[in-house]
């Protein structure tokens, strides 16, 4: 017996909006769902089980519409046929329904209904084709309305923080463009509320039967990226310096850009706001090199901006599956743990064979961090010490080594190998003690650099020329400004 799943919509609120096909259909099919009893017309399904407590209990949409699907294809297999019914039309803005219809253990009918968008029309007396509008899911907002300038229908609007977090979403509104507010629609109580962005979510009380009309956006949302994206476009076709850059000669300036950044964030004081200006520059620095690469792909036809942005979308999610998925992260560790499998898995799967160890990591980096990487990956796989006893004793065994070989004047590679095998070991030591060696050999040169500055204005005061002073002197002003 084929597992049925019949799913009516119960209407935009009014009563007379419930089609007869509906109504006959709830008449016949005993075993019925209804997505939520909060509606005006759920009323027709007194003997309907809800799900309105998963909204309650689960932590997300998604997990409510997953388990609402598990539960309706499960009665349908059980008992044959069952009734699944939504508030207005099935076919707009239903994740539950889309759902219900891509599960292969069900045939799935869709009865068709009146949905809230009729009567926004009629409310709005516009019609939405020759308006050209466009229509958004609210909790989507700030992606769905990227780009776009309006005219929009802001629907799933059913909270004040919903219509909060679509105001805060559009930056480059300065409060005053005019909106509407459609509020219980067809039913006594209707209101038609034409407010500002600056107001929107402050004049009514909004809840499931409330929907969002922007006539027009001041600017579109994610309007300053695409500014920024046309101007690189322009730069690489009227600029001749810009027209020769390769993404070979920009590697120097993007390795400056990006330490520069790391001295945006050092320099950053809680304090002082004043401080983030200097980040928000050295970062928009940053990006317009990544705006640079991607402009120059795009003219080669290679790649765009928009490739860029999908990519690391993707392989965030990807790399996330204790957020997007199923899989169980407690803590940073864990999801470090996670993110290595997930890296290791796609780096196999692209190859097609099993990759080395260290695939992935890359070789011009800081030498400090590469160090730490391929440390970091041996010991992934079991190669490393259990403790830091260990890492200290190799510190002992390379530095008695590199003195003999500097004691026997062994040739300079000799030398050059033996100081890198110390290095190494000391990077091994910061990796087990749980420190950065980047940030603690910069945080060792700040200090000296620091320290010899005062050692240089102590000489000033005291006429000490210190180009010529003997190092005894030398000393005694370090060891007097270290004592400071």
């Amino acid at each position: 017996m084929t597992a049925r799943v019949v799913i009516v919509g119960l209407g935009p609120g009014p009563r007379n909006t419930v089609t007869q096909a509906t109504l006959e259909t709830i008449e016949r099919i005993d075993v019925q769902f209804v997505r939520t009893k909060r509606h005006p017309t759920a009323d027709l399904m007194p003997k309907a089980t809800s799900f309105d407590s998963l909204y309650d209990t689960l932590p997300t949409f998604d997990d409510v519409y997953r388990a609402i699907t598990e539960a309706v294809v499960t009665a349908a297999i059980e008992h044959g046929e069952v009734l699944y019914a939504v508030p207005g039309s099935p076919l707009i803005l239903e994740s539950s329904v889309a759902q219900l219809r891509a599960d292969s253990r069900v045939e799935v009918q869709v009865l068709p209904a009146l949905s809230f968008l009729d009567l926004a029309w009629e409310a709005l007396g516009i019609d939405p084709v020759n308006a050209g509008v466009r229509l958004i899911d609210g909790h989507r907002f700030a992606l769905e309305a990227s780009g776009e300038r309006g005219p929009l229908l802001v629907a799933q609007v059913h909270a004040d923080w919903v219509l909060s977090d679509v105001k805060l979403s559009h930056e480059s509104a300065n409060g005053s463009e005019p909106v509407v507010l459609l509020h219980h629609l067809g039913l006594p109580d209707q209101r038609v509320e034409h407010t500002t962005w600056q107001e929107l979510d402050r004049v009514l009380p909004a809840d499931h039967l409330t929907t969002l009309y922007i006539p027009q956006m001041a600017e579109p949302v994610a309007g300053e990226l695409a500014r920024l994206h046309q101007l690189a476009r322009t730069l690489r076709e009227q600029c001749p310096w810009d027209r020769e850059q390769t993404h070979d000669s920009l590697i120097k300036h993007l390795i400056e850009e990006t330490y520069e950044v790391v001295d945006a964030i050092e320099s950053l004081d809680a304090n002082d706001p004043a401080t983030d200006e200097a980040l928000i520059e050295e970062l928009g620095d940053l990006l317009y090199q990544v705006e640079f690469h991607a402009t120059i792909a795009e003219q080669q036809g290679r790649f765009s901006m928009a490739d860029v942005a999908r990519s690391i979308h993707d392989k965030l999610v990807r790399r996330h599956p204790h957020v997007f998925g199923d899989v169980v992260a407690s803590s940073a560790n864990d999801v470090v743990q996670t993110w290595d499998e997930v890296k290791r898995a796609e780096k196999k799967s692209a190859d097609g064979a099993a990759s080395s160890t260290f695939t992935g990591v890359a070789k011009s980096g800081p030498s400090l961090q590469y160090a730490t990487k391929i440390q970091k990956r041996a010991a992934d796989v079991g190669f490393d010490w259990p403790n830091a006893d260990g890492a200290f004793e190799k510190i002992i065994e390379e530095s008695a080594e590199i003195r003999q070989a500097v004691a026997l004047n062994s040739d300079p590679e000799t030398v050059r190998l033996e100081l890198g095998d110390l290095l190494f070991s000391v990077v091994n030591l910061s990796r087990h003690l749980g420190h950065d060696a980047e940030q603690a050999l910069r945080g060792a040169s700040d200090k000296f650099r620091h320290r010899f500055e005062q050692v240089e204005q102590l000489a000033l005061s005291r006429g000490i020329d210190l180009a010529n002073a003997p190092l005894e002197q030398l000393d005694a002003l370090w060891d007097e400004v270290k004592k400071q």
